[in-house]
Protein backbone atom coordinates (compact mmCIF):
# COMPACT_ATOMS: atom_id res chain seq x y z
CA UNK A 1 0.00 0.00 0.00
CA UNK A 2 2.70 2.49 0.91
CA UNK A 3 4.90 1.73 -2.29
CA UNK A 4 1.92 2.66 -4.26
CA UNK A 5 0.82 5.60 -2.45
CA UNK A 6 4.75 6.58 -3.22
CA UNK A 7 4.36 5.75 -6.79
CA UNK A 8 1.44 7.68 -7.24
CA UNK A 9 2.94 10.77 -5.35
CA UNK A 10 5.96 10.56 -7.91
CA UNK A 11 3.59 10.32 -11.26
CA UNK A 12 1.21 13.10 -9.69
CA UNK A 13 4.19 15.08 -8.72
CA UNK A 14 5.55 15.11 -12.13
CA UNK A 15 2.49 15.24 -14.05
CA UNK A 16 1.34 18.72 -11.92
CA UNK A 17 5.34 19.83 -12.33
CA UNK A 18 4.94 19.69 -16.48
CA UNK A 19 1.69 21.16 -16.26
CA UNK A 20 2.57 23.94 -14.10
CA UNK A 21 6.49 24.25 -15.68
CA UNK A 22 4.56 25.16 -19.20
CA UNK A 23 2.35 27.40 -18.16
CA UNK A 24 4.04 29.39 -16.29
CA UNK A 25 6.81 29.57 -18.61
CA UNK A 26 4.67 30.40 -21.83
CA UNK A 27 2.86 33.31 -19.83
CA UNK A 28 6.26 34.61 -18.86
CA UNK A 29 7.12 34.41 -22.25
CA UNK A 30 3.52 36.17 -23.30
CA UNK A 31 3.88 38.81 -20.57
CA UNK A 32 7.57 39.54 -21.62
CA UNK A 33 6.18 39.77 -25.69
CA UNK A 34 3.49 42.31 -24.61
CA UNK A 35 6.75 44.63 -22.90
CA UNK A 36 8.49 44.62 -25.84
CA UNK A 37 11.37 42.29 -24.66
CA UNK A 38 13.98 40.57 -27.50
CA UNK A 39 12.18 37.56 -29.00
CA UNK A 40 16.49 36.09 -28.46
CA UNK A 41 16.64 37.49 -24.95
CA UNK A 42 13.06 36.04 -24.31
CA UNK A 43 14.53 32.60 -25.89
CA UNK A 44 17.83 32.49 -24.20
CA UNK A 45 16.93 33.59 -20.73
CA UNK A 46 12.80 33.18 -20.10
CA UNK A 47 12.91 29.24 -22.32
CA UNK A 48 16.11 28.22 -21.59
CA UNK A 49 16.33 29.24 -18.21
CA UNK A 50 12.63 29.06 -16.98
CA UNK A 51 12.64 25.06 -18.38
CA UNK A 52 14.33 24.00 -15.69
CA UNK A 53 12.17 25.32 -12.96
CA UNK A 54 10.90 21.78 -11.96
CA UNK A 55 15.00 20.94 -11.31
CA UNK A 56 15.16 23.88 -9.26
CA UNK A 57 11.92 23.39 -7.06
CA UNK A 58 13.02 20.05 -6.44
CA UNK A 59 16.83 20.55 -5.96
CA UNK A 60 15.65 23.00 -3.66
CA UNK A 61 13.28 20.97 -0.97
CA UNK A 62 15.59 17.80 -1.04
CA UNK A 63 18.69 20.30 0.28
CA UNK A 64 16.23 21.57 3.08
CA UNK A 65 14.87 18.28 3.81
CA UNK A 66 18.62 16.61 3.91
CA UNK A 67 18.70 14.74 0.86
CA UNK A 68 21.63 15.96 -1.09
CA UNK A 69 21.91 12.96 -3.28
CA UNK A 70 18.36 13.47 -4.76
CA UNK A 71 19.21 17.17 -5.27
CA UNK A 72 22.57 16.78 -7.14
CA UNK A 73 21.36 13.79 -9.46
CA UNK A 74 18.28 15.90 -10.10
CA UNK A 75 20.16 18.54 -11.51
CA UNK A 76 23.24 16.30 -12.96
CA UNK A 77 20.88 13.41 -14.11
CA UNK A 78 18.71 16.26 -16.02
CA UNK A 79 21.90 16.99 -17.72
CA UNK A 80 22.46 13.47 -19.26
CA UNK A 81 19.38 13.44 -19.89
CA UNK A 82 18.76 16.60 -21.73
CA UNK A 83 21.50 16.06 -24.15
CA UNK A 84 22.00 12.39 -24.57
CA UNK A 85 18.07 11.70 -24.40
CA UNK A 86 16.18 14.62 -25.46
CA UNK A 87 18.52 16.40 -28.46
CA UNK A 88 18.90 12.81 -29.23
CA UNK A 89 15.37 11.62 -29.64
CA UNK A 90 14.51 15.17 -30.99
CA UNK A 91 17.56 14.69 -34.06
CA UNK A 92 16.38 11.31 -34.60
CA UNK A 93 12.71 12.93 -35.35
CA UNK A 94 14.30 15.76 -37.96
CA UNK A 95 17.76 16.37 -37.84
CA UNK A 96 19.46 19.88 -35.95
CA UNK A 97 20.96 22.25 -38.18
CA UNK A 98 23.14 24.94 -36.06
CA UNK A 99 22.78 27.86 -37.17
CA UNK A 100 23.06 30.31 -34.53
CA UNK A 101 25.77 32.60 -33.13
CA UNK A 102 24.57 32.34 -29.53
CA UNK A 103 24.00 28.89 -29.71
CA UNK A 104 27.71 28.12 -31.09
CA UNK A 105 28.93 30.47 -27.57
CA UNK A 106 26.87 29.15 -25.40
CA UNK A 107 27.93 25.09 -25.67
CA UNK A 108 31.85 25.92 -24.99
CA UNK A 109 30.90 28.17 -22.21
CA UNK A 110 28.30 24.62 -20.95
CA UNK A 111 31.58 22.35 -21.08
CA UNK A 112 33.47 24.61 -19.34
CA UNK A 113 30.97 25.17 -16.41
CA UNK A 114 30.77 21.35 -16.13
CA UNK A 115 34.61 21.61 -15.76
CA UNK A 116 34.47 23.84 -13.05
CA UNK A 117 31.77 21.99 -11.07
CA UNK A 118 33.76 18.61 -11.38
CA UNK A 119 36.86 20.67 -10.18
CA UNK A 120 34.68 22.07 -7.21
CA UNK A 121 34.06 18.80 -5.78
CA UNK A 122 37.11 16.80 -6.07
CA UNK A 123 37.68 17.22 -2.40
CA UNK A 124 34.04 15.40 -2.06
CA UNK A 125 32.42 18.11 -0.43
CA UNK A 126 29.94 21.22 -2.29
CA UNK A 127 30.63 23.68 0.62
CA UNK A 128 28.72 27.03 0.69
CA UNK A 129 31.60 28.93 -0.97
CA UNK A 130 31.72 26.78 -3.78
CA UNK A 131 27.90 27.30 -4.35
CA UNK A 132 28.53 31.08 -4.00
CA UNK A 133 30.87 30.57 -6.74
CA UNK A 134 28.79 28.64 -8.86
CA UNK A 135 25.71 31.05 -8.41
CA UNK A 136 28.38 34.03 -9.22
CA UNK A 137 28.94 32.64 -12.41
CA UNK A 138 25.21 32.08 -12.98
CA UNK A 139 25.15 35.94 -12.63
CA UNK A 140 27.65 36.98 -14.82
CA UNK A 141 26.38 34.59 -17.38
CA UNK A 142 22.81 35.81 -16.70
CA UNK A 143 24.15 39.04 -17.46
CA UNK A 144 26.15 38.27 -20.76
CA UNK A 145 22.34 36.89 -21.99
CA UNK A 146 20.86 39.68 -21.25
CA UNK A 147 23.36 41.67 -22.94
CA UNK A 148 23.66 39.20 -26.06
CA UNK A 149 20.38 38.94 -26.22
CA UNK A 150 19.46 42.61 -26.17
CA UNK A 151 21.89 43.92 -28.61
CA UNK A 152 21.60 40.93 -31.21
CA UNK A 153 18.50 41.57 -33.47
CA UNK A 154 19.75 38.99 -36.11
CA UNK A 155 20.71 36.07 -34.77
CA UNK A 156 18.82 32.82 -36.09
CA UNK A 157 17.40 31.93 -32.84
CA UNK A 158 15.89 35.51 -32.61
CA UNK A 159 13.80 35.06 -35.77
CA UNK A 160 12.56 31.52 -34.76
CA UNK A 161 11.49 32.83 -31.04
CA UNK A 162 9.87 35.58 -32.94
CA UNK A 163 7.92 32.96 -34.70
CA UNK A 164 7.00 30.47 -31.96
CA UNK A 165 5.78 34.32 -30.12
CA UNK A 166 3.48 35.18 -33.06
CA UNK A 167 1.10 37.82 -32.32
CA UNK A 168 0.10 36.74 -28.77
CA UNK A 169 -3.20 38.40 -27.25
CA UNK A 170 -3.05 37.28 -23.79
CA UNK A 171 -3.42 40.23 -21.34
CA UNK A 172 -1.11 41.24 -18.90
CA UNK A 173 -3.22 40.39 -15.92
CA UNK A 174 -4.44 36.83 -17.43
CA UNK A 175 -0.22 36.47 -18.07
CA UNK A 176 0.40 37.52 -14.62
CA UNK A 177 -2.13 35.15 -12.53
CA UNK A 178 -1.23 32.28 -14.85
CA UNK A 179 2.42 32.70 -13.45
CA UNK A 180 1.49 33.05 -9.45
CA UNK A 181 -0.58 29.84 -10.41
CA UNK A 182 1.98 28.05 -12.10
CA UNK A 183 4.42 29.12 -9.50
CA UNK A 184 2.33 27.79 -6.58
CA UNK A 185 1.27 24.64 -8.30
CA UNK A 186 5.64 23.82 -8.96
CA UNK A 187 5.83 24.31 -5.52
CA UNK A 188 3.41 21.74 -4.11
CA UNK A 189 4.08 19.28 -7.15
CA UNK A 190 7.92 19.54 -6.27
CA UNK A 191 7.07 18.95 -2.55
CA UNK A 192 5.31 15.64 -3.51
CA UNK A 193 7.45 14.54 -6.34
CA UNK A 194 10.38 14.95 -3.64
CA UNK A 195 8.73 13.09 -0.58
CA UNK A 196 7.37 9.76 -3.19
CA UNK A 197 10.82 9.81 -4.37
CA UNK A 198 12.69 10.02 -0.84
CA UNK A 199 9.85 7.21 0.42
CA UNK A 200 10.13 4.72 -2.56
CA UNK A 201 14.25 4.82 -2.42
CA UNK A 202 14.11 4.64 1.39
CA UNK A 203 11.63 1.28 0.81
CA UNK A 204 13.47 -0.61 -1.77
CA UNK A 205 17.18 0.43 -0.31
CA UNK A 206 17.81 2.28 -3.78
CA UNK A 207 20.29 5.50 -3.21
CA UNK A 208 18.56 8.60 -3.57
CA UNK A 209 20.98 9.80 -6.01
CA UNK A 210 19.84 6.85 -8.25
CA UNK A 211 16.59 7.77 -7.76
CA UNK A 212 17.23 11.35 -8.85
CA UNK A 213 19.77 10.34 -11.98
CA UNK A 214 16.88 8.27 -13.12
CA UNK A 215 12.95 8.70 -12.24
CA UNK A 216 13.11 11.98 -11.34
CA UNK A 217 15.87 13.82 -13.38
CA UNK A 218 14.39 12.47 -16.75
CA UNK A 219 10.60 13.43 -15.08
CA UNK A 220 11.85 17.10 -14.39
CA UNK A 221 13.15 17.01 -18.01
CA UNK A 222 10.21 16.95 -19.85
CA UNK A 223 9.42 20.52 -20.12
CA UNK A 224 12.73 20.45 -22.28
CA UNK A 225 11.93 17.24 -24.17
CA UNK A 226 8.39 18.86 -25.35
CA UNK A 227 10.01 22.22 -25.66
CA UNK A 228 12.56 21.03 -28.25
CA UNK A 229 10.78 18.45 -29.51
CA UNK A 230 8.08 21.20 -30.69
CA UNK A 231 10.77 23.48 -31.62
CA UNK A 232 12.35 20.85 -33.95
CA UNK A 233 9.61 19.89 -35.72
CA UNK A 234 8.59 23.29 -36.75
CA UNK A 235 12.24 23.63 -38.40
CA UNK A 236 13.11 25.63 -35.31
CA UNK A 237 16.01 23.98 -34.72
CA UNK A 238 18.22 26.38 -33.10
CA UNK A 239 15.79 27.00 -30.45
CA UNK A 240 15.86 22.88 -29.55
CA UNK A 241 19.32 23.12 -29.01
CA UNK A 242 18.92 26.76 -27.64
CA UNK A 243 16.75 25.29 -25.12
CA UNK A 244 18.55 22.74 -23.82
CA UNK A 245 21.58 24.47 -23.14
CA UNK A 246 20.27 27.19 -21.51
CA UNK A 247 18.70 24.56 -19.08
CA UNK A 248 21.74 22.75 -18.96
CA UNK A 249 23.77 25.93 -17.66
CA UNK A 250 21.11 27.08 -15.75
CA UNK A 251 20.97 23.09 -13.40
CA UNK A 252 24.95 23.08 -13.22
CA UNK A 253 25.22 26.89 -11.81
CA UNK A 254 22.08 27.80 -10.44
CA UNK A 255 20.43 24.63 -9.01
CA UNK A 256 23.70 22.79 -8.03
CA UNK A 257 24.53 26.52 -6.27
CA UNK A 258 20.83 27.34 -4.70
CA UNK A 259 21.36 23.50 -3.51
CA UNK A 260 24.65 24.38 -2.20
CA UNK A 261 23.48 27.50 -0.09
CA UNK A 262 20.53 25.78 1.50
CA UNK A 263 23.07 22.88 3.25
CA UNK A 264 26.33 22.08 2.24
CA UNK A 265 26.81 18.57 0.42
CA UNK A 266 28.89 15.86 1.30
CA UNK A 267 29.10 14.70 -2.58
CA UNK A 268 28.88 10.93 -3.43
CA UNK A 269 32.14 9.51 -5.04
CA UNK A 270 30.08 8.49 -7.83
CA UNK A 271 29.16 11.49 -8.76
CA UNK A 272 32.76 12.56 -9.44
CA UNK A 273 34.00 9.74 -11.15
CA UNK A 274 30.77 8.67 -12.83
CA UNK A 275 28.35 11.23 -13.42
CA UNK A 276 29.55 14.31 -13.90
CA UNK A 277 32.57 12.61 -16.46
CA UNK A 278 29.55 11.55 -18.13
CA UNK A 279 28.16 15.09 -18.36
CA UNK A 280 31.63 16.11 -19.58
CA UNK A 281 31.98 13.55 -22.24
CA UNK A 282 28.50 14.43 -23.83
CA UNK A 283 28.83 18.07 -23.81
CA UNK A 284 32.49 17.32 -25.25
CA UNK A 285 30.46 15.37 -28.18
CA UNK A 286 27.79 18.30 -28.51
CA UNK A 287 30.88 20.99 -28.80
CA UNK A 288 32.22 18.72 -31.67
CA UNK A 289 29.25 18.35 -33.29
CA UNK A 290 28.00 22.16 -33.07
CA UNK A 291 31.03 23.58 -34.08
CA UNK A 292 31.11 21.31 -37.06
CA UNK A 293 34.31 21.20 -40.05
CA UNK A 294 35.40 22.29 -43.10
CA UNK A 295 33.54 20.38 -44.90
CA UNK A 296 30.18 19.69 -42.53
CA UNK A 297 28.00 22.19 -41.26
CA UNK A 298 27.52 22.24 -37.44
CA UNK A 299 24.32 19.85 -37.31
CA UNK A 300 23.46 16.41 -35.36
CA UNK A 301 21.99 14.15 -38.05
CA UNK A 302 19.78 11.36 -37.25
CA UNK A 303 22.90 8.88 -36.98
CA UNK A 304 24.58 10.46 -33.98
CA UNK A 305 20.79 11.21 -32.31
CA UNK A 306 20.45 7.61 -32.40
CA UNK A 307 24.02 7.04 -30.78
CA UNK A 308 22.78 9.66 -28.36
CA UNK A 309 20.02 7.69 -27.42
CA UNK A 310 21.53 4.70 -27.34
CA UNK A 311 24.76 6.25 -24.38
CA UNK A 312 21.44 7.25 -22.14
CA UNK A 313 19.97 3.79 -22.81
CA UNK A 314 23.69 2.66 -21.62
CA UNK A 315 24.33 5.14 -19.17
CA UNK A 316 20.64 4.01 -17.45
CA UNK A 317 21.38 0.07 -17.55
CA UNK A 318 24.90 0.78 -16.14
CA UNK A 319 22.96 2.68 -13.18
CA UNK A 320 20.51 -0.14 -12.16
CA UNK A 321 22.57 -2.78 -12.40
Amino acid sequence: MEITLNLLAIAGGLALLVWSAERFVTASADLASRYSVPPLLIGMVIIGFGTSTPEMMVSAFAALEGNPGLALGNAYGSNIANIALILGVTAVICPIAVHSAVVRKEVPILLAVTGLSLFLVLDGQLTRSDAIVLLGVFAALLAWSVYEGSRNRIDPMGHEMQEELGDRTTSSSKAILTIGVGLLVLIASSRLLVWGAVELAGQFGVPDLVIGLTIVAVGTSLPEFAASVTAARRGHADMALGNVLGSNLFNTLAVVGLAGVISPIDVPIEVINRDLPIVALITFALLIACLGFKQRAGRINRTEGACLVTAFIAYTAWLVI
